[in-house]
């Protein structure tokens, strides 16, 4: 063991050098030595020696608790021995006095590592030595063991299988008390020692208070399945209201420079969050919490009594427990009273009962007139940096951390659910601000702001209480006028809140004069160069009026060109990833609504995206929004987007090449891009089909892009079957578009995989969907190349031995059969045509399977045929006359290169050139020819007489 340990400690010493040619073989050994036994026990003892260099000993750490994922379970592949757990397992708990504090970290957390995995079962032991060392008077033996029993009891409540979960309960019911007793202990101790202004002292408590506090959490939120029957779980829960007014106090006493003024203010947050966790866990126990939570976070909140005392993050934490009171289902009574729960009822009469008019006016007035207005660090962050400044504010934190966020949805959980009582006050603070105001007055600046910022977040609880349209042209739209660069705080807020009131209640026939203001104020170079921030704002105004459903694109063409160079203008000045990233959507939506009508005033965005592209390699989403961009782009171009092919190649073969990192983010839009650029080309190129060469790695991935990639393949045998086709895979789906396409080159392209198609349909291939296309397929072979026809099945009765009509035979009955697989039109008028032109024919295995073909020619007239009301006569719905460019409306989009060759083809296609009337009339005339009458007649005897009565219906007239 002893010469083991020096080698592993040199190999580690090795390992801990800033010279890879040292650093690199020492890792490649330690990495051999991972599944030796005996390595972890040699790093055991590295570790706990205290005197070796920090960094070694750190290392070796690291590695014993990576071992633990990936060697400790019983099933691992060179899982440690019994024998070595059990000794590993008595040397981690043997002291508690680890001196440097990052090393006692991970070794708590490397023993917690452990007990996930063999506490209680093989480690019955682990607890009582852990609450054994907690009550030593060694000061570090004390602190390090109460860490320990912190990381044990957070790793051991965070497994969630129901036989775990019943040994954490039965843990926690057995160590309840004496957690408590620690907490309370530690707590006390804290108190007393900042009172005697003892610092020093009392960050020690501090720190104890903090880890006992942090375990009764995890005992108390997941340690009982009915907590509201424990009455050691309440007590501490009540508790917790004082101890945290102590503590606050203990903030307003020691002042922000104090040494513990930190780790004060985490003790005050995670005794919220205890709060908070209780109730999302334990939201009918937590019942009767409610009324103290409410009166705690509301006094300190929204009262005199948080002034000098409160800080930010404690006064978000108060918000979201006022909010998750207020918007839990649980506490809400069902539309139906009879059918509500009694504790449903007893929270609502309680919610009630607190929430009166007065208390809920305060809140509202509070909210808005001090939460909401803009504070002087977020105006002076707008005047030095107004990008960063209009990112954070429309992205930001979470709600459930950053303060302004919070204090927006706890508004509107509030007004959504007292709409009654709030609406009045919010108008009468609105009524109180009408008409410009005071530029020399900041303070009514920013009220009004946080008052508009209120209007615009509850715009849908107001929308039968202000008519906006009025108060858009009686005073929002003069404000917007106001050219004092002092009021660009109030022009800014403006367009948020048309932003905002657009989508709700604004009648369209006032948008052309918004357009105007707006461009006005755009135009405005003092506005665009110095204060950015307004003017992105505008931009992102623009994506939401784009968007809504009331858009209407002839009342934007007059303003296209001039916004559109604005985009662009933005687009190139801002240099946050993000804003960019916006900026580009918007520019995508405007392309997708004003579609072909974008082209003249692309070129300036055409010339700059290669270099956006280029400069943003290390910024996949942005590169996103550019594919996004692209597409619209390609779309809006039509034909014109050939000019493009330089840089949209190289982009789609980057995007869509597996082997390539950025596919990961870069794909799904990669293949959009592709399928448009072919649906949108005028003709094949060698680039285009050099890029296919990513489709085969594509096609072997199951996923969600399967289809798009088909659909690829289809863009490219309409656009160019020959070409095509020399180069490309084959799969059946390709073979049937091909034998559309091109049915004579199809079928000598495909000629290898058609056996196979032919034995499907032999052998009776049991998935419909695989049978529906090989029928297709075969189906277009026999109607369009006959003679290929012939001889593949003369081939194919060759190789099996059989006669040629017993095969045909074979082929006609399964056909008959399998019809049902075949669900769409199309392909069921082609199973007509295709059987139909096996007549006429004496061939007494064709004569035999007569009756069959004419079923299956009735169903496909019914699919087919459409009666004309007033003649009385049938027609056949699928077929097309000559290519005409379709009349456009305003809404619609014009036709794609790919619809133009979809339509050319469909021309030629008997599916769509034939009647399939007209043809089934003219194959019974020349087969009656054939066989004469009387034989004619002996055939259609054959046919059920209600199909003959179809038949003679539908060739009426003929």
């Amino acid at each position: 063991m002893d010469r083991a340990s020096s080698v592993v400690l040199q190999a580690l010493t090795q390992a801990t050098s800033q010279d890879t040619a040292v650093l690199k073989p020492a890792e490649e050994q330690l990495r051999q030595w991972e599944t030796q036994p005996g390595f972890y026990s040699v790093l055991l003892n590295i570790f706990n020696n205290h005197t070796l260099d920090v960094n070694v000993r750190w290392l070796a750490v690291l590695y014993f608790k990576n071992g633990i994922d990936r060697y400790w379970r019983r099933v691992a592949p060179h899982a440690l021995s019994e024998e070595e757990k059990t000794s590993l397992r008595a040397g981690l708990i043997t002291n508690f006095n680890e001196p440097v504090n990052q090393i006692a970290t991970q070794i708590a957390v490397l023993i917690a590592k452990v007990a996930r995995l063999d506490c209680p079962r093989q480690w019955p032991e682990l607890i009582p030595i852990l609450l054994e060392s907690v009550k030593g008077q060694d000061g570090l033996q004390q602190h390090r063991a109460l860490l320990t029993f912190y990381h044990v009891t957070k790793t051991l409540a965070s497994k969630r299988l129901a036989q775990d979960r019943r040994l954490f309960q039965d843990l926690a019911s057995g160590i309840y008390s004496f957690a408590c007793s620690l907490w309370s202990h530690h707590t006390d101790c804290f108190l007393q020692q900042i009172y005697a202004q003892d610092e020093a002292a009392a960050l020690s408590s501090l720190e104890r208070t903090l880890l006992s506090l942090k375990v009764l959490r995890k005992l108390t939120v997941h340690g009982f399945q009915e907590p509201q029957h424990n009455m050691e779980v309440m007590g501490f829960l009540n508790a917790v209201f004082e101890r945290l007014k102590q503590f606050l106090e203990c903030c307003r006493q020691v002042g922000s420079e104090s040494t513990c003024r930190e780790k004060l203010e985490k003790t005050i947050i995670l005794y919220t969050k205890v709060l908070l966790d209780f109730l999302e866990y334990h939201p009918c126990a937590f019942i009767p919490l409610i009324q103290r939570s409410l009166e705690f976070a509301v006094s300190y909140v929204f009262t005199p009594a948080g002034e000098g005392v409160t800080f930010e993050r404690f006064i978000v934490q108060c918000m979201n427990l006022i909010k998750m009171i207020v918007k839990n289902d649980a506490y809400k009574p069902a539309k139906n009273i009879e059918d509500s729960k009694p504790e449903s009822l007893e929270a609502h009469r309680i919610k009630t009962a607190f929430f009166t008019h007065p208390t809920l006016t305060e809140i509202g007035r509070r909210l808005v007139s001090h939460y909401f207005l803009l504070t002087e660090e977020e105006l002076a962050m707008w005047e030095e940096d107004p990008e960063s400044f209009a990112v954070e504010e429309t992205g930001g934190d979470s709600w459930k951390y950053s303060l302004r966020p919070c204090t927006e949805v706890l508004f509107l959980d509030i007004f959504h659910n007292y709409s009654q009582t709030l609406t009045p006050v919010l108008l009468d603070m609105v009524q109180n601000l009408q008409g410009p105001t005071n530029v020399e007055d900041p303070v009514q600046l920013l009220m009004k702001d946080a008052v508009y910022n209120a209007v615009g977040l509850a715009a849908y609880e107001l929308f039968d209480n202000v008519d906006f349209d009025q108060w858009f042209k009686n005073q929002l739209l003069g404000e917007l006028q106001v050219s004092h660069h002092r009021y660009k705080l109030i022009r800014r807020r403006v367009i948020w809140l048309i932003g905002q009131w657009i989508s709700v209640k604004f009648k369209s026939d006032l948008r052309p004069l918004l357009y105007e203001v707006i461009l006005s104020l755009m135009q405005d170079p003092d506005l665009v160069v110095r204060n950015q921030q307004t003017f992105i704002h505008f931009f992102f105004f623009w994506f939401k009026l784009l968007i809504m459903s009331g858009f209407r694109t002839e009342q934007f063409l007059p303003y296209l060109e001039s916004i559109f160079g604005l985009l662009f203008q933005l687009l190139q000045q801002v240099t946050e990833c993000d804003t960019k990233m916006q900026v580009l959507h918007v520019i995508s939506c405007v392309i997708e609504r004003v579609n072909i009508q974008i082209r003249p005033y692309v070129g300036c965005l055409v010339q700059y995206l290669p270099l956006l592209w280029k400069q943003s390699e290390e910024h996949n989403m942005l590169r996103c929004a550019i594919l996004t961009t692209l597409i619209h782009l390609v779309q809006g171009l039509g034909a014109e987007s050939k000019n493009l092919y330089p840089f949209l190649l190289p982009v789609i073969q980057l995007s869509t090449d597996v082997s390539q990192p950025p596919h990961v983010y870069l794909l799904e839009d990669g293949l959009e891009l592709w399928l448009v650029t072919l649906e949108n080309s005028p003709a094949i190129t060698p680039e285009l089909l050099r890029i296919f060469q990513n489709m085969s790695a594509l096609l072997e991935l199951s996923s969600e892009n399967l289809r798009t990639c088909f659909q690829i393949v289809n863009a490219y045998i309409y656009l160019s079957a020959t070409e095509f086709l020399q180069v490309s895979l084959t799969h059946t789906r390709v073979v049937e578009i091909a034998l559309k396409v091109s049915p004579i080159l199809g079928a000598h392209m495909f000629q290898p995989l058609l056996p196979a198609v032919f034995r499907g349909i032999v052998d009776g291939e049991r998935y419909p969907v695989v049978m529906s296309t090989y029928l297709g397929i075969m189906g277009r072979v026999l109607l369009q190349n006959s003679s290929f026809f012939s001889s593949l099945l003369a081939q194919m009765a060759s190789e099996n031995n059989q006669e040629v009509d017993q095969l045909l035979g074979s082929i006609i009955e399964m056909w008959v059969d399998r019809m049902d697989n075949i669900t769409q039109p199309e392909r069921r008028k082609l199973s007509s045509l295709a059987l139909l032109s096996l007549l006429p024919s004496d061939n007494s295995v064709i004569q035999d399977k007569f009756c069959g073909i004419i079923n299956i020619c009735v169903e496909a007239l019914h699919d087919v045929m459409t009666e004309d009301p007033e003649t009385g006569t049938f027609k056949d719905c699928m077929l097309m006359s000559h290519f005409e460019e379709p009349k456009l409306s305003d809404d619609e989009e014009p036709p794609t290169e790919q619809d133009k060759r979809k339509k050319l083809l469909a021309l030629e296609d008997p599916v769509h050139s034939v009647s399939l009337q007209q043809y089934v009339y003219e194959k019974l005339k020349v087969q009656q020819a054939l066989m004469g009458d009387q034989g004619f007649g002996v055939l259609m005897e054959t046919v059920d007489t209600e199909l003959v009565r179809q038949l003679q219906e539908f060739l009426q007239g003929l």
